[in-house]
């Protein structure tokens, strides 16, 4: 018999959350879809708050993740605007009561005392986590959506620091942010 104690744990968490979704007062007018596409576009940075990136991130059909952007549009919780270059793409940012929203509602109070609980191994349990999903992603081909600050086009500047991908120089602030063009680190060479 298979071992499913790590997919257990994991879906019982995932329950818990969605459980506790269902019960905050803020939660009444939002689908659990539109508070993920909520949750990502307030942590991706500016190449990533597309509907195609909001679309790839939640790895669900473009014409359910529309229906959610424009109900959240609707709700005065997003707007979109024109991209400067092209103006035929679109970046979708959270406006103030948006993300007023998300502060009040993201991450869960019950996960945050548990984390708070766990003092040290936090920090352990987090890392574990991230290589976990790392690793999923690489095996199942999948896009990584990293921190930025965590990619290998990220170069750190004396002065700030720069995406090598695109050449441009990065804000304070956006090395924390997920980045739909993310690809991990080369591994260190074996010596």
């Amino acid at each position: 018999m298979t071992d499913t104690t790590l997919y257990d744990y994991l879906e019982r968490i995932a329950s818990l959350m969605r459980a506790w979704a269902r019960e905050q007062p803020l939660m009444a007018d939002l689908q659990p879809i539109q508070l993920s596409a909520l949750n990502y576009l307030a942590r991706c940075n500016r190449y990533s708050n597309t509907p195609l990136g909001v679309t790839d991130f939640l790895g669900l059909t473009k014409g359910t993740v529309s229906q959610s952007l424009k109900a959240l549009e609707a709700k005065g919780l997003i707007e979109k605007r024109p991209d400067v270059q092209d103006r035929r793409s679109v970046h979708l940012e959270l406006t103030e009561e948006g993300r007023e929203l998300i502060d009040a509602l993201v991450p869960p109070a019950f996960l945050r005392k548990a984390e708070e609980a766990l003092g040290e191994r936090s920090a352990a349990l987090v890392d574990l986590l991230r290589e976990l999903l790392a690793t999923v992603q690489r095996q199942e081909n999948v896009p990584g959506f990293g921190l930025c600050r965590t990619c290998r086009f990220h170069q750190q500047l004396d002065d700030g620091a720069l995406c090598r991908l695109t050449g441009e120089r990065l804000e304070s602030g956006d090395g924390e942010l997920i980045c739909r063009e993310h690809a991990e680190p080369e591994p260190e060479p074996v010596t």
